[in-house]
């Protein structure tokens, strides 16, 4: 038996690692080495306890057993990976489940180890899985390329260690999401993760600028070239050099200068507006909209060809209703933030207050709440935002209007959140109540990424 001691080369500070396995004794001893070598370890006897705790606090890795009752480590890695597409997870088999684990890690386990396992190379297999999941998340201190992403919601902190994986490639990358939930933003924090860091962050909102001028900004133009044009002019693209262009809201993009993009991303050198010839360009372009481009391919409005050289890899930044936990942390930072800009002596919201700003549908998002938060700092006379003032700002806001379907998706969500804290997490009275069958109730759930075990955990408090 490998001996308890503390390893030599010690892990990423604050490592959490999740262990999972419906024995006892081995669960202990397994937290017992880990916590030695400097692990931060948290235990779930079962696949459902594992989902539980995950829900509650989102950890750099689990480490499940192979075998156990009701769900096993198979069935557990399907239920994380739905949810958390970069969390890495290692699985402990007996001899006998060689073939299982070996088709476990076909489908994307990061490893496994047989039973009695040595501590050493489980330590190891942990830090390789880590590295190459792309680090400690940083839920509890925020590393600097992301430092202005607020967050405490394990949805955001999964989506934005997929981020920080494709900061380092050099692949352009395509952030879909709805308005106003920060995408600029992690342009920028994407950027600031990448090896190109030390150059040129430049942005453009292409919805913004007429057509006329679009193409001279983006590509620059030489004197002579149109009436006005009295000297020599660098696009975006030459301001860019080593860095990274963002390309905002590129589905406003005019077909005739989507054509032209494209060929300056296909060749990497650009002509400016009036030229005889090219200049060589080294950027990476981040692009961005909130419009449906699939609808718009269908339509014409976008070129196919220019979707997928943008799209290499797609990131949809979630928005603000599906990370309700994060309402509280934004809305008192921007409060701060605005109090000392105004010269108010606030200090917080009222507890029901608060209660209207988490209940809010936010079809604006981020930049909504930044609006509502303003607003209700600008006009309070208290220390503490009293619920009046946040209900009148959430009436004036003119993006309160949610859409049909956003509505229909936030009542679908409610809807079901009532349930399972009305039966305790209880999927199948949860189902009767609904008048649905559990198959399609499990449908919605996994829809919404709802999990009926955080909410058999939560009844008992």
């Amino acid at each position: 038996m490998t001996a308890i001691t503390p390893d030599s080369a010690a892990p990423v500070i604050n490592t959490r690692v999740l262990l999972v396995d419906d024995d006892p004794d081995l669960l202990r001893l397994l937290s017992i080495r880990l916590k030695a070598s400097g692990f931060d370890t948290r235990c779930a006897d079962s696949g459902p306890g594992a989902l539980a705790a995950l829900a509650s606090q989102r950890p750099d890795i689990i480490v499940t057993d192979l075998r156990m009752p009701g769900m096993d480590g198979l069935a557990l890695f399907d239920a994380v990976r739905q949810q958390h597409l970069s969390l890495p997870v290692i699985v402990l088999t007996a001899h006998g489940n060689i073939p299982e684990a070996i088709e476990a890690t076909q489908r994307g386990v990061s490893g496994y180890l047989t039973k009695p396992y040595d501590a050493a190379e489980l330590i190891a297999q942990i830090r390789r899985a880590i590295g190459n999941s792309g680090g400690v998340s940083t839920v509890r201190v925020p590393a600097a390329w992301r430092h202005e992403i607020l967050t405490r919601s394990a949805l955001m902190e999964d989506f934005l260690r997929q981020a920080e994986l494709v900061a380092a490639s050099e692949v352009s990358v395509f952030i879909s999401g709805p308005s106003g939930a920060g995408k600029e933003l992690l342009a920028r924090a994407i950027h600031k993760a990448s090896p190109r860091a030390d150059k040129p962050f430049v942005a453009i909102n292409c919805g913004a600028i007429p057509e006329q001028l679009l193409e001279s900004e983006l590509f620059g133009h030489v004197k002579g070239a149109f009436t006005g044009a009295h000297r020599d002019h660098d696009g975006l693209f030459q301001s860019a050099r080593g860095g990274t262009l963002f390309l905002d809201e590129i589905g406003d993009m005019p077909t005739p200068l989507q054509v032209k993009l494209l060929r300056v991303l296909e060749e990497r050198e650009v002509r400016p507006v009036g030229a005889t010839r090219s200049i060589p360009i080294d950027v990476r372009i981040i692009s961005a909209t909130h419009r449906d481009l699939n609808a718009a391919r269908s339509e014409g409005r976008f070129r196919d060809d220019l979707y997928y050289r943008l799209n290499v890899v797609g990131l949809a930044i979630p928005s603000l209703a599906e990370r309700r936990e994060d309402i509280p942390l934004l809305a008192q930072h921007f409060l701060q933030r605005l109090a000392e800009r105004y010269k108010r002596p606030v200090t917080t919201y009222s507890p029901e207050a608060m209660e209207l700003l988490l209940a809010a549908p936010w079809p604006g998002n981020v930049r909504q709440l930044l609006n509502v938060v303003e607003q209700t700092v600008a006009l309070t006379t208290t220390p503490v935002i009293p619920a009046a003032l946040v209900q009148r700002a959430l009436q004036d806001d003119g993006g309160a209007i949610e859409s049909f379907e956003e509505a229909r998706h936030r009542f679908e969500r409610d809807y079901l959140v009532r349930l399972l804290r009305l039966t305790g997490g209880n999927a199948a009275q949860a189902a009767r109540l609904a008048q649905r069958n559990r198959t399609e109730f499990y449908r919605l759930l996994a829809r919404y990424h709802l999990e009926p075990a955080a909410f058999k955990e939560s009844s008992n408090d």
